[in-house]
């Protein structure tokens, strides 16, 4: 009887140390789960980013992380200014990417996910396959990195077009005097890429396939943003102030998973 009553006693002993293991193991748990209400405004900014990307994959699509980032960031102080329309879409042309590679990107940032994923070229005296150089001057046959916003459609030359309006003082606003517009172009498509190694390249528009052209017109509208990219340029923006974004983003409404610690713009 003895011996029945020690077995009873360290099955209990041993039932209890697992129960409070897998208490202490949950606690753990709990801590690792990902919780910004401590995080500074700016912080929870970068994990909602984060999010955003990952659930659109991004990375996946060869979009690098501080390029949509930098991005986010315009599509929001756009927002904020009331010079953007009220769409989840924001487009970004990765310059950062060789022409042969799919850099166009149309974010659905209420769905995370990717409209279109296509070509996209960049202008003559930009460079080859790779862009490097960048200019705002009328004829210079270049493209011009930073903010831009959708106009009105027309068609011309190109058949039908987006006309695109500037919104970085001396790096793109010169875009309507130059006619910087989407547009399709044949010179973008593989046929090119398989012949010359690149894409063809445009007078510094962000033109398209023809195939696409209509597409992605008819999805942009007018009032969209648009975030032409090339990293290791000497460009900044009043359009990339992270806490005024996260601000007008307003975090909560988008995942609700994601809180953050009340806090103003200095």
């Amino acid at each position: 009887m003895r011996k029945y009553v020690l077995g009873l006693s360290g099955l209990f002993i041993l039932v209890s140390s697992l129960l409070f293991t897998a208490y202490k193991g949950s606690n753990r748990s709990d801590e690792n789960k990902f919780n910004t209400k401590a995080m500074p405004l700016e912080k929870a900014y970068e994990s909602y980013a984060k999010h955003v990307y990952d659930a659109a994959h991004l990375q996946q699509a060869g979009l690098a992380f501080p390029v949509f980032e930098k991005a986010l960031t315009g599509y929001y102080n756009l927002g904020k200014d009331a010079k953007a329309a009220h769409n989840s879409l924001l487009t970004i042309a990765d310059f950062d990417q060789l022409s042969t590679k799919k850099r166009l990107y149309v974010i659905d940032l209420e769905k995370d996910s990717i409209v279109l994923n296509t070509w996209v070229a960049h202008g003559q005296r930009s460079g080859e396959d790779n862009a490097v150089k960048f200019s705002n001057q009328n004829d210079s046959f270049s493209s011009s990195i930073g903010f831009y916003l959708t106009g009105e459609q027309y068609v011309g030359k190109h058949g039908r077009s987006l006309r695109l309006e500037g919104m970085d003082p001396g790096f793109n606003d010169n875009a309507r005097l130059r006619s910087i517009v989407i547009h399709g172009a044949d010179y973008v498509s593989e046929g090119t890429i398989a012949a010359l190694g690149r894409l063809g390249r445009s007078q510094g528009c962000p033109a398209v396939s023809p195939e696409l052209s209509d597409q992605l017109i008819n999805t942009l509208g007018s009032g969209s943003v648009l975030f032409i990219n090339k990293s290791d340029q000497q460009y900044h923006s009043s359009y990339l102030n992270e806490k005024e974004a996260a601000v007008y983003a307003n975090l909560p409404e988008h995942v609700s998973d994601y809180t953050y610690a009340s806090a103003t713009v200095d």
